[in-house]
């Protein structure tokens, strides 16, 4: 599947903001991927479908959770927003027959990271994370690190993840402190 082929696919299941936000994290997976020695066209690839399932029924994808072994049941005990990630992935390999375990792996930490992430794995959460659309206290200090430390710039991203969780009382997924201290 090409770029463009998988922008399409994804098309009809986003919000034009949102598929708008997609095609900036395509463009900027792949502009890290060169820079950081990633595959550009699994970046593009999983950049254009890391969002597929962001709209996708909230009572669909607790199942995907509550029936797919794959899937930790844990997810189910954190906010709805990180689900889409995991259980998109998965949709993906059933629905295009998505068999590349680098993209899958990359679509389905893109919001949370995880321990042990491979460069593409880096590459898309960064991307997503400083998207040019993207416009919040930090990202910038982040997108200037990106220019030459994709592991420091993951880590800064990860780190002002959490002090905005619980700054707002809000509950962390265990992955995002494992990349974290990964990083670290």
């Amino acid at each position: 599947m090409t770029r463009e082929q998988a922008l399409a696919y994804v098309k009809p299941f986003l919000k034009q903001e949102r598929f708008d936000h997609t095609v900036r994290v395509t463009d900027q997976a792949v502009i890290l991927a060169e820079r950081f020695g990633a595959d550009a066209e699994k970046a593009a690839l999983a950049g254009a479908l890391h969002d597929y399932a962001k709209y996708k029924d909230r009572d669909l994808m607790r199942r995907w959770i509550e029936t797919d072994r794959r899937l930790p049941k844990d997810l189910l005990d954190y906010h709805h927003e990180l689900w889409h990630g995991p259980v998109g992935a998965l949709m993906l390999e059933q629905e295009i027959h998505l068999t590349d375990p680098e993209v899958s792996s990359a679509v389905s930490c893109h919001t949370t990271g995880k321990k042990h992430m491979s460069v593409l794995d880096k590459v898309v959460f960064l991307a997503d994370y400083i998207e040019p659309g993207r416009n919040f206290p930090g990202v910038d200090e982040v997108r200037e690190t990106a220019e030459t430390d994709l592991d420091k710039a993951c880590l800064l991203a990860l780190k002002n993840t959490i002090v905005f969780l619980v700054g707002r009382g809000r509950t962390v997924y265990p992955d995002t402190f494992h990349a974290y201290n990964d990083l670290l």
